[in-house]
């Protein structure tokens, strides 16, 4: 079982760290079934006299002709039929038991059972199955939205994987679940489930996935200390209060999703704590900032997603970014920081994707930046930066549509580099040979359609002086400081 669930978690982490870069909302689970042995002696295949327990049999077939399968009574021996969607092991007197179920189209390639979504329900024949390990059900309800069932929680403690994705399921997420003690997997992506995640969650202290993303839970994330859990993906609700720090002592996880939420208040430190974390996306809430600097601990993380928390005022140390070599995602969008763009992001040489618009980012684009050969996506647009764009021209007609710098009034571009000829990010782009004409013309033109703005300027700007300047008054300063008035004033007639 060990090994089995680490290959579906893994599927599952590559899956999601690739959806970063080109976002796709159709993962899925897989969670492979415990073909584990229920006896202690090796086994050798199946027997010819091997039979399906009787009340296990009765069971499947109620269970098939309830997601709408009536086919399947035909079916002499479930175990033996050896079909798609149904795994079973022996065990000593020649029996075979049921110890997983799989329902719905995956894609063209499975074969599971599909459900009919307009009758199909989940029958509490699941209960006549005492060594059933997995129950995995896709789409079968959409048609027919019904709670998840209580009955559930009262499956036998070999039960380990409870997948119900995308069926339409509503209601609020039954408190029995809690019962499951040895429950390993609790994925209820994709429904339309409400109210808030039950405190019995907290008692399921072996999981190692838990998914309740897309769905519209509200309340807070309930305080979670599972050693093991791996994965943690509660995106897409209507979740409030804070990042619990209790995350922190989660020390197996690699992703945490809290995206598209209402979390307020701070990133809490202890998610420093995470040694082998490979995705944190807290995007979409509304958290304060600074960003913690224990985040830059994080040596084994990917994807760094923070977008879109209105962190007012916050700016990003310079070198905070040296630790985090691994990084191949980096959002930080829509954030409201400030100061300067943090030279050590160009010392992420294995960067993808970099994504800084729509801040308050000031000064010039780091040369260092340059180094990000492996970037397929970069954005500094909506900014207040300024001075010449450092990259060069592969690096720009590599990135394309990808490279977005406009929006910064100050930003331009060496018009005598050849071959930028027809780069789409350089649209709207000054040439910095035009602007630092136009900013002399600018310091040595006086006269304009403006002189009397012009005058009205010149006089503040030298009575302020002469004001400050009372100390040598009687020195002649006062009479100094009138003849360049009238001066000013004469050059601008």
């Amino acid at each position: 079982m060990a090994s089995a669930l680490l290959s579906a978690l893994t599927l599952v982490v590559a899956m999601v760290v690739a959806g970063v870069v080109r976002p796709c909302r159709g993962e899925f689970t897989v969670v492979v079934p415990d073909a584990g042995a229920l006896v202690d002696a090796p086994q050798t295949g199946f027997s010819d006299r091997a039979r399906t327990d009787p009340a296990e049999q009765r069971a499947v077939l109620d269970i098939m002709a309830a997601t709408g399968n009536g086919w399947a009574s035909g079916i002499a021996d479930v175990c033996r039929g050896r079909w798609h969607g149904i795994e079973c092991v022996p065990d000593r007197g020649d029996v075979y038991h049921v110890v997983s179920l799989s329902f719905g189209a995956l894609s063209d390639d499975t074969a599971f059972p599909a459900c009919d979504a307009t009758r199909a329900t989940l029958s509490p024949a699941v209960l006549a199955l005492p060594h059933l390990r997995s129950l995995f059900f896709y789409r079968c309800f959409t048609a027919n939205p019904q709670p998840v069932p209580p009955f559930l929680g009262r499956l036998g403690p070999a039960f380990r994987s409870l997948v119900l994705r995308q069926n339409g399921h509503v209601g609020p997420i039954p408190a029995e679940i809690g019962s499951l003690s040895g429950l390993r997997v609790l994925d209820l992506h994709g429904n339309h489930l409400s109210s808030a995640i039950p405190a019995t969650v907290q008692s399921l202290v072996r999981l190692q996935l838990l998914d309740l993303s897309y769905n519209r839970l509200a309340g807070q994330v309930p305080d979670l200390r599972f050693q093991r859990l791996s994965i943690l993906d509660l995106s897409h609700n209507a979740l409030q209060g804070r990042v619990p720090a209790s995350l922190g002592q989660c020390r197996s996880l690699l992703k945490v999703d809290l995206s598209q939420n209402r979390l307020a208040g701070t990133i809490p430190d202890a998610l420093g704590d995470l040694p082998d974390l490979i995705l944190l996306d807290l995007s979409h809430n509304a958290l304060s900032g600074p960003i913690p600097a224990a985040i830059g601990r994080l040596s084994t993380l990917r994807s760094l997603i923070l977008g879109d928390n209105r962190m007012q005022s916050s700016t990003v140390p310079c070198d905070f970014f040296t630790g985090l070599g691994a990084l191949t995602t980096l959002v930080l969008s829509g954030m409201g920081l400030e100061g300067s763009l943090p030279e050590s992001i160009g010392g992420l040489t294995q960067l993808r994707v970099l994504r800084l618009e729509s801040n308050a980012f000031t000064g010039v684009i780091p040369a260092s930046f340059r180094r990000l050969e492996k970037a397929s996506e970069l954005r500094v647009d909506g900014n207040r930066l300024v001075g010449p764009i450092p990259f060069g021209k592969q690096m720009m007609w590599r990135l394309g549509k990808k490279l977005r710098v406009g929006g910064n009034e100050g930003l331009c571009y060496d018009a005598k580099q050849e071959g930028l000829e027809g780069v789409v990010a350089l649209a709207g782009v000054a040439d910095c040979g035009s602007v630092r004409s136009r900013t002399t013309t600018q310091h040595l033109s006086w006269k304009s359609s403006g002189g009397t703005t012009a005058t009205a300027t010149a006089t503040a700007n030298v009575t302020s002086s002469a004001a400050d300047s009372k100390s040598i008054s009687g020195r002649g300063g006062g009479h100094f400081f009138l003849v360049v008035l009238v001066c000013l004033q004469l050059a601008l007639l």
